[in-house]
């Protein structure tokens, strides 16, 4: 008996403008029609254009269908079959919610129904919006909880801004559609997550929340977005460890294709519909959203092990059994996108801070991955080129080393004083799972609220950062190494165990989540203790974004 046909997902929005929005699905089949029904009665109709995804797999380390355990029946990668539609919704009006749906029909004939969700046209000028600031989902286990209580605390929301790590491995589709774990990011977006969580001996099942198919998201690329050398290696995890800088690439494979032979960010270009930039495409691209301009930058590095025992391919040197073998060096922590001042990116991001979108924008506000300042281990070391220095005994290696030097760090040296000569009101980012914000002399606000799924901890007090010892460089072991103080949050902070309210959560029982109010200008964090199923979700903190200076006639550069 042929089972009935489903939908992969639930429909989501993209690319709303003043008169239309894109509706994206999933399917495991072709299928041979696909529409959206829209409006009063659902009596218009539009067809959406169909493309395969080219890189999306499981291996030995999906869990999906009967898979549970490593290598049940995946051995090596496999690839998975699945189709992406999109269509066009137009005739909007702003402000007007419409509601729709989606329909898809198999070869056979058999179709199937998404539920009936609503969409609107980019909201305009002066129109008060909740906007939910994430980031760092990557299947962990609080993430189902913490959506289900955005949609519970605010219900629905306006928009959906995402600071990169969505997933962890990005070609591994069941990441993104049905990781049996109930993690999978789709699922936890739509409601349609079942992650169980346990203590005290009580179960209680999270379902996610209803989000992304009434409110379009926007993203970023985090350092899980991008994948190493493709097909080189035996399993999807080593294969997204397996990224090279692009020269190296260059020297090592100079007749092959540069993008499968030092990395790619492919499937996360293929699965979601963003705004783009000549310069960047997707990768990094600005839009105005209401009352505010969001700029999206593509800074982020490969994460690597801080550990120095020889095993590894580190962030500070080479693994000791491929001394003698370059073409598996890491070259550690390798920038994917050039952002140091004279860069195509920077040069971009000049001529954005300058044009009349931006400086005209109520709200200016900077979305990337790495933090600019943090309590969180994955700030260090400073994020420049890794400067590699070989040490020999005769002719043989004896190590391979990497310095970071502070004083080259090009978010801080390079990309943070242009943002704050122009005015950027607020700069969100992820990549440490924790929650804390920052404020600089000139009132620039910085948070990182990623501390949605698990954490790994904060370089205060007691616990100190993993950096090397007998390095040249000075890498910071405590607080913010580029010399901010973090606020305490201004409601109800945690307290320590010395009674003194301290200025993070960084937990793996306490979930957090921030909503951007646009209508009052504040950010909001709320966090939810998962230990008490029956509790409240909590606000915990509130700031207020300063309004610009008056905006600055066309054609005037800010200062600086």
């Amino acid at each position: 008996m042929t089972s009935a046909p489903q939908l992969l997902t639930d429909p989501f929005l993209q690319l709303p403008t003043a008169t239309s929005v894109q509706v994206v699905w999933f399917t495991e089949f072709a299928g041979v029609n696909h529409i959206v029904t829209y409006g009063e009665n659902l009596k218009q109709t539009a067809r959406a254009s169909t493309t395969k995804l080219s890189r999306t797999r499981e291996d030995q380390q999906s869990r999906v269908a009967s898979q549970n355990q490593d290598g049940q029946v995946y051995q090596k990668p496999v690839q998975r079959d699945i189709w992406r539609h999109e269509a066009e919704v137009t005739g909007l009006t702003p402000g007007v919610r419409v509601n729709y749906r989606v329909t898809s029909v198999q070869e056979d004939g058999k179709s199937v129904d998404s539920d009936v969700f609503s969409l609107a046209a980019t909201p305009k000028s002066d129109t008060p919006l909740k906007i939910l600031l994430t980031s760092d989902h990557q299947l962990k286990p609080m993430t189902a909880a913490n959506l289900q209580k955005v949609v519970e605390t605010v219900g629905r929301v306006d928009g959906v801004w995402f600071a990169g790590d969505l997933v962890n491995v990005s070609d591994r589709a069941s990441e993104w559609f049905d990781d049996n774990g109930g993690g999978a990011l789709f699922p936890g977006l739509q409601g349609r997550a079942k992650h169980e969580m346990t203590h005290n001996g009580v179960k209680t099942i999270y379902t996610g929340g209803q989000i992304i198919q009434h409110a379009p998201m926007f993203t970023c690329i985090g350092n899980h977005e991008v994948m190493g050398r493709f097909a080189r290696t035996g399993s999807l995890n080593d294969e997204f460890d397996d990224t090279i800088p692009r020269v190296v690439a260059q020297r090592i494979y100079p007749d092959k294709s540069l993008i499968d032979n030092s990395f790619n960010t492919n499937t996360y270009e293929e699965i979601f519909s963003l705004p783009k930039s000549k310069e960047g495409e997707k990768r990094y691209y600005a839009v105005s959203f209401g009352d505010t301009r969001l700029v999206v930058l593509y800074a982020t590095n490969m994460w690597r092990t801080p550990k120095l025992d020889g095993k590894f391919k580190g962030r500070y040197r080479e693994a000791e059994k491929d001394l003698n073998n370059p073409e598996n060096w890491g070259y550690g922590q390798v920038i994917y996108e050039p952002i140091a001042k004279g860069s195509k990116q920077y040069n971009w991001l000049e001529s954005e801070l300058n044009s009349p979108e931006f400086q005209q924008a109520k709200y200016k506000v900077v979305m990337f991955h790495h933090p600019p300042h943090t309590l969180g281990d994955n700030i260090v070391p400073a994020y420049t080129e890794p400067v590699q220095i070989i040490e020999r005994d005769s002719d043989n290696i004896k190590a391979v080393r990497y310095e970071y030097p502070k004083d080259a760090d090009y978010i801080i040296r390079d990309v943070v004083p242009i943002l704050e000569a122009a005015n950027v009101q607020l700069v969100f980012y992820g990549h440490s799972h924790l929650w804390n914000r920052f404020v600089s002399p000139s009132g620039m606000h910085f948070l990182e609220t990623s501390n949605v799924g698990n954490t790994y901890g904060a370089a205060w007090g007691d616990r100190k950062r993993e950096v090397p010892i007998g390095y040249q460089e000075d890498y910071v072991k405590l607080g913010d190494p580029n010399g901010l103080e973090p606020i305490v949050p201004t409601i109800a902070p945690l307290l320590g165990e010395d009674g003194k309210p301290m200025p993070y959560i960084a937990s793996n029982d306490i979930t957090v989540f921030s909503i951007f109010d646009t209508g009052t200008g504040t950010v909001s964090s709320y966090r939810f203790d998962t230990r008490k199923p029956d509790s409240e979700v909590l606000k915990f903190d509130e700031f207020k974004l300063k309004l610009s200076s008056l905006p600055l006639p066309p054609g005037n550069k800010f200062p600086g």
